[in-house]
């Protein structure tokens, strides 16, 4: 509707709303929290909308703070094995995966809560199981992400993904990631440390892909040590379940043999959630791979309609979201504000830690 006729129906009460708000936020992770929170504190109504019964999205529930967690675990066992050369030596660790699951998702309770408490005491409204009709005058779209599912392989609960692995039911002796990234090289961290035998396969010619190659070098040196087997330059060509393994084959120069695992970790990336929440029927203009197109301002092609974080498209950081999520919530409240992209950091906590910000080595060169 044109925006004096929203303006006054939220004002009114839409016919038929179940709910009515200035600011409606969907998706409540990083970027949808802290617009809805920001939007909050700038005096706009805010209903923030999300499929979980928990706020925090991905990112604090299945994501970024469970895989901190078990990282600083792996982190406090290297730190420990490092010490046997200096003259400090401990017997192996004896690890309670049930009790070290438990702690983490205490961790991620407490987070959470406390998000829940602050919703409140910004008087943000979360929808009720009756809510059917919410009435609007601006919208965030901030639906975030989907691990991508590799196309041929069996069903089969062996095979996961990031969420599967931070689950952490219990350890595999023979573990493939697939997928050289961050998300895939954090997990292959934390299951090195716990006493998996782990092995990578990355399809790119290197590991990390977009990070400098002087950067990565370090820890790759590290993991090709430790690891039953880095191959770079591989694809997976299939998986077959067997009843005691997966048998997994691989295609590429330098391809190993087929090999059997215990448990195969698909990381291979994110696909944004566009599409799935049928963005298109708001008018939204939504490519071919899920993302919804957002100018400096964080606005769609549909003015008073905004999309920031994975959604919005790349890097898909929380950090990204974060900030542009404070952006489309004071624009909405109009201000004059605008996003500028060309300085995010990115990060990957694996052991060493490697860290970029801004123009790479390699985008320099190749731009002359």
């Amino acid at each position: 509707k044109p925006a004096e006729e929203r303006a006054a129906s939220v004002s009114a009460g839409e016919p038929g709303a179940d709910l009515s708000a200035q600011l409606v936020v969907l998706g409540a992770g990083p970027g949808g929290y802290t617009a809805a929170f920001r939007a909050a504190d700038l005096g706009l109504s805010v209903v923030l909308v999300d499929r979980w019964p928990q706020l925090g999205g991905v990112c604090l529930n299945v994501g970024c703070i469970p895989s901190k967690a078990l990282l600083h675990a792996a982190r406090v066992i290297e730190d420990v094995e490092s010490m046997a050369e200096h003259g400090l030596m401990f017997g192996n660790p004896s690890i309670d995966i049930e009790r070290l699951r438990q702690w983490k998702n205490r961790i991620v309770g407490k987070l959470t809560a406390g998000l829940t408490i602050l919703a409140k005491r910004l008087e943000v409204r979360e929808p009720d199981g009756a809510t059917r009709v919410v009435a609007f005058e601006h919208c965030i779209v901030a639906a975030g992400s989907e691990p991508v599912r590799l196309p041929g392989l069996p069903s089969d609960p062996r095979i996961i993904d990031s969420t599967g692995a931070l689950d952490l039911k219990e350890l595999p002796d023979r573990l493939l990631v697939v997928g050289g990234g961050i998300i895939g090289l954090e997990m292959a961290c934390v299951y090195d440390a716990l006493g998996s035998k782990v092995s990578v396969a990355e399809l790119t010619p290197g590991l990390m892909p977009g990070c400098d190659r002087d950067l990565v070098r370090p820890l790759e040196k590290r993991i090709r040590a430790r690891y039953a087997g880095v191959h770079t330059g591989v694809r997976v060509a299939g998986v077959e379940a067997r009843d005691e393994c997966l048998r997994v084959s691989f295609e590429g120069q330098g391809a190993p043999s087929p090999q059997d695992y215990d448990r195969v970790l698909v990381a291979v990336g994110r696909v944004p959630n566009g599409k799935l929440i049928g963005a298109e029927q708001a008018g939204l203009r939504v490519d071919e791979r899920g993302f919804i197109a957002a100018d400096r301002q964080q606005r769609t092609n549909v003015p008073h309609i905004f999309a920031i974080g994975d959604i919005a498209g790349g890097p898909m950081l929380a950090h990204k979201a974060t900030h542009e999520g404070k952006v489309a919530a004071e624009v909405a409240a109009g201000h004059k504000r605008a996003f500028d992209a060309r300085v995010i950091p990115s990060v990957a906590y694996t052991d060493p830690e490697v860290a970029w910000i801004g123009l790479t080595e390699t985008e320099a060169q190749a731009a002359g």
